[in-house]
């Protein structure tokens, strides 16, 4: 599985340790920035991760700022991207198996990187369940993203 991956300067420490993390479980990961502790702007790196999942580039993504929240706002704005934010396993494995969740967002300013590993080892090894009941929900989220692209 190719996981992109990204920070603001909020996240940008906890992204190289997640990055290693990465590489060392055998995932491949693309590293879309940021690359130093300089101030940029979550939105900036939500799009490249968001691009690359859209894009098939990746298979999920990973999105770290402060919060969390930041990253998951912008995230999903892209059509087809379903980001959240998780500081618990079972949110980061619930959030896939029944709402196909393909973008994590960690809070590095709220959680430590054992937790953020963990979640991520949970997040990669979730699958959608495919039950009647989430793909009919799913197909509500769809109708509601294609009825305000049309407004745009």
């Amino acid at each position: 599985m190719k996981i992109a991956i990204g920070a603001d300067h909020g996240g940008f420490l906890l992204k190289a340790e997640l990055v290693t993390y990465l590489t060392q479980s055998g995932q491949s990961s693309l590293d879309l920035g940021t690359f130093s502790s300089d101030a940029v702007d979550y939105p900036d790196t939500a799009r490249a991760v968001a691009r690359a999942v859209r894009g098939h580039t990746a298979d999920r993504g990973i999105l770290i700022c402060g919060s969390g929240v930041g990253a998951s706002v912008a995230a999903n704005k892209f059509p087809g991207i379903r980001a959240a934010v998780c500081h618990d396993t079972f949110s980061a494995r619930q959030g896939v198996e029944d709402d196909d969740m393909n973008v994590l967002c960690l809070g590095a300013r709220v959680i430590g990187s054992e937790l953020a590993k963990e979640l991520v080892r949970t997040f990669l090894a979730a699958t959608f369940s495919n039950a009647e009941r989430h793909v009919r929900r799913l197909a509500k989220v769809d109708e509601i993203e294609k009825e305000f692209m049309k407004l745009s």
